[in-house]
């Protein structure tokens, strides 16, 4: 008998949740994510640095004389995720996603420029955008600036999306995949009902993903619908039929271990919902963020905890920099 994982990977796209080439490389998913703290977990592994290194030359080289440190670790910081990307896309058929930049998370502008630069530097190593999924938080702003890109052929992966008018937005602009995060979800009624436990068919994150999935297909929407941020097996399980779920490798090992039969939940064929149409203009969309609670907490939480991890990249970019330096003194005594 196939494992849940094979049989998963029969009717959903797999996609590996990881900064870790090693892991990508043992699965052998179709797409990969990574998001700021993955590559903060990769780049601190000293297998990969290398990748460091070779980011910071290419940083050098692309700055005009007289650069300052700070303009060297914002340039490389872009450049880590690209090279990152750039690895993964040899392992794997299809599509990265690589994020911008957290911090412009509420800004249209800088996230369209953001965007477009990592698309250009990923076309100096000869790849083509349609490998490249641009990672945005799902902010009103961060929404527009990807339906801006959209329309210049650039892909997008809208993440940090916690309810029903975040999932409907993108649809409406066209946005190529979303990201709704289950475990985060879960994480959220956790701690606010003091339950521990959810049964796979009532945990929070399952009812929201299923029915984003069953609205948009009801309503012919291209944008696909990929699960993400799980916390066990039942979450993905009850998932089994989404267009694609992004799983961590540590889940990824368990479904291949566990023997039995999965059950498709999700069926793009089954449409009985009679969903009416919604069209959320900003003012709704800010109202209903308002109104929710959770998705607010858990957006606003996103996007610091992607800022502090860019942070933290910055710091390490930095040390490993001075480290360079100071080798390159020591060897001209």
């Amino acid at each position: 008998m196939k494992s849940i994982l094979e049989q998963l990977s029969l009717m959903t796209v797999v996609v590996a949740d990881t900064g870790d080439l090693d892991s990508i490389k043992n699965f052998k998913p179709r797409d990969a994510t990574t998001n700021p703290s993955l590559i903060l977990a990769a780049a601190k592994n000293p297998d990969y640095i290398k990748l460091i290194d070779q980011a910071l030359e290419s940083s050098k080289e692309s700055l005009p004389d007289g650069f300052s440190d700070t303009e060297l670790i914002q340039e490389a910081v872009d450049q880590v995720s690209v090279f990152f990307g750039k690895e993964i896309l040899k392992i794997i058929s299809g599509r990265v996603s690589t994020e911008v930049d957290a911090r412009l998370s509420f800004d249209t502008e800088a996230t369209v420029r953001k965007a477009r630069k990592l698309i250009n530097l990923y076309k100096d190593f000869g790849i083509d955008k349609e490998r490249i999924l641009i990672k945005i938080a799902s902010t009103w702003e961060g929404i527009k600036a990807a339906e801006i890109l959209e329309k210049e052929g650039i892909k997008c992966n809208l993440t940090l999306l916690f309810n029903f008018c975040q999932a409907v937005a993108c649809a409406n602009a066209g946005i190529t995949l979303i990201s709704p995060f289950v475990g985060r979800i879960l994480d959220w009624h956790r701690a606010k009902t003091g339950k521990a436990n959810f049964p796979g068919s009532e945990d929070p994150g399952v009812i929201s993903v299923t029915k984003i999935y069953n609205y948009f297909k009801e309503k012919g929407f291209k944008t696909e619908v990929m699960g993400a941020s799980f916390r066990n097996v039942d979450e993905i399980k009850e998932l089994a039929g989404c267009d694609l779920l992004t799983i961590s490798p540590k889940l990824l090992d368990e479904l291949n271990k566990e023997q039995g039969e999965l059950i498709k939940k999700l069926d793009e064929n089954i449409q009985l919902n009679n969903f009416i149409d919604y069209n959320f203009e900003e003012k709704d969309f800010r109202l209903k963020m308002l109104e929710d609670q959770m998705a607010s907490e858990k957006l606003s939480e996103g996007i610091t905890g992607f800022s502090k991890a860019i942070e933290e990249l910055e710091d390490l970019i930095l040390k490993r920099f001075s480290e360079i330096n100071t080798q390159k003194l020591i060897s001209a005594n």
